[in-house]
Parts: C-alpha cells; structure tokens; sequence
C-alpha cells in the first residue's frame, strides 16, 4: 500500500529529509542539531530552544509513528528526529554567552561528545527508557541521553569551575 502524503511528510521529517540516509545518521544528526541549537541559544537565548524543544517533540511522535509505518522497522537508524531532541536538552545545561567564546565553543563540543557517548553506549536509565512501546521508546532513550549528558556538564561546572565570564 502506497504512503498517504501526509504519511511521507511525516516519514521525512523523522529523518530529517535526507539527513537520516547520511552514514553515521545519528552522529549526523546530533551534529546538526548542535549547530541550529547553538546557534539559536547564542542569537536568541534559551526560551526559543526550549519552545522549539516542546514543538519537535511534539511534532516527534506522529513523523516516527509514520515512518514506521512505512517502513515496518522499529527505531530504524534512519531516525534521527529524537537525537535532534536529545541533543538540544544538553544545551540547556551550559549558560548562554552573548557572543560565542571559544571556551564556549568547547562546552558546545563536550555537549555534542557526551550525547553520542550516551546515546550510544545506552548504559541505565538510557536502555531502560528505550523499552518503551512505540514512538515513546525512540524518542525516551534521546531524552534520557541528553539528560544524563547536561547532568555530567553541570557537575564538571560544579567541579572544574565555571570559566567562561
């Protein structure tokens, strides 16, 4: 049966059009996900990253539904919606600086660095959340990753000092 056109739409926008095909779709992914969002958090502040953080998960639920619909393959790799929502939850961590520093530059690297090493390596809770039916699953993992990171960037902040002024 042949995808609706709301379906493909949907389907495109859970791979981020052609993005999601690229090798290392995630990494991909997370990486422009980091450059939107840096970018966002430098020009505007946090309160856009934040409402755009609510509008692509929201968004989230229906394009994966849709694109596992289509494809009958569950968290298929080709995914990388809920990495972009992962990733932009870690930079909610790190304080916004008016100007890009380049020890904020840093901060931005070791965010996009211990997001893929959590959302790769999965330890608990990251697995855990991944068990979860449907989009919810997909998209729970990315969450907890990128929490896991912010919690290890504010300790590092909490310990090393924060350098930035």
């Amino acid at each position: 049966m042949k995808p609706s056109s709301t379906q493909s739409m949907l389907s495109a926008i859970a791979t981020l059009g052609p993005l999601g095909y690229a090798p290392a779709p995630g990494t991909v992914g997370s990486a422009a996900a980091l450059l939107i969002g840096g970018t966002v958090t430098i020009t505007l502040g946090m309160i856009p990253l934040v409402i755009m953080i609510i509008i692509v998960t929201i968004i989230s639920f229906p394009a994966i539904d849709a694109h596992s619909a289509i494809t009958g393959k569950h968290d298929a790799s080709e995914i990388i919606i809920d990495e972009v929502i992962g990733q932009w939850l870690v930079l909610l961590a790190i304080p916004v600086m008016a100007s890009p520093e380049s020890a904020y530059l840093y901060t931005l690297l070791a965010a996009f660095v211990l997001f893929r090493i959590f959302d790769i390596t999965k330890p608990p809770p990251v697995s855990t959340a991944e068990e979860l039916p449907g989009a919810a699953g997909v998209i729970a993992d990315d969450i907890m990753a990128g929490v896991l990171a912010g919690v290890v960037l504010m300790a590092s902040f909490q310990f090393y000092g924060w350098v930035m002024a």
